[in-house]
């Protein structure tokens, strides 16, 4: 399944402990349909000493947020919209915006 949302968007979140903030996409997981959003829905994890981190102890890093709760900002609109697909006369398929018609660059 292809979703309209990539990573570097800047998006919103609409429902949950982090309604109404923004950020930008870190990491999309079409398979679970979940994003991961930089410094949103912090979680603390316990880490046990490994190779990589030589000290264990208490870890604070992002946890996944569904694709339904969140939204693109829009930079012509200054805020959340519904983004679509078409094609230009290049025939290369972009994202646009569904309430201004601006296209979404990357």
């Amino acid at each position: 399944m292809q979703f309209k949302i990539r990573k570097d968007d800047q998006i919103m979140v609409k429902t949950g402990r982090e309604k109404g903030k923004t950020g930008k996409v870190m990491k999309v997981n079409p398979d679970k349909a979940v994003v991961l959003v930089e410094k949103l829905n912090m979680v603390k994890r316990h880490q046990k000493p490994s190779q990589k981190q030589k000290h264990g102890g208490i870890v604070e890093k992002e946890a996944p947020i569904a694709i339904s709760n969140v939204m693109v900002i829009c930079e012509k609109c200054k805020g959340p919209v519904r983004l679509g697909y078409k094609i230009l006369e290049s025939g290369s398929k972009v994202r646009y915006c569904k309430k201004c018609g601006e296209v979404i660059e990357r």
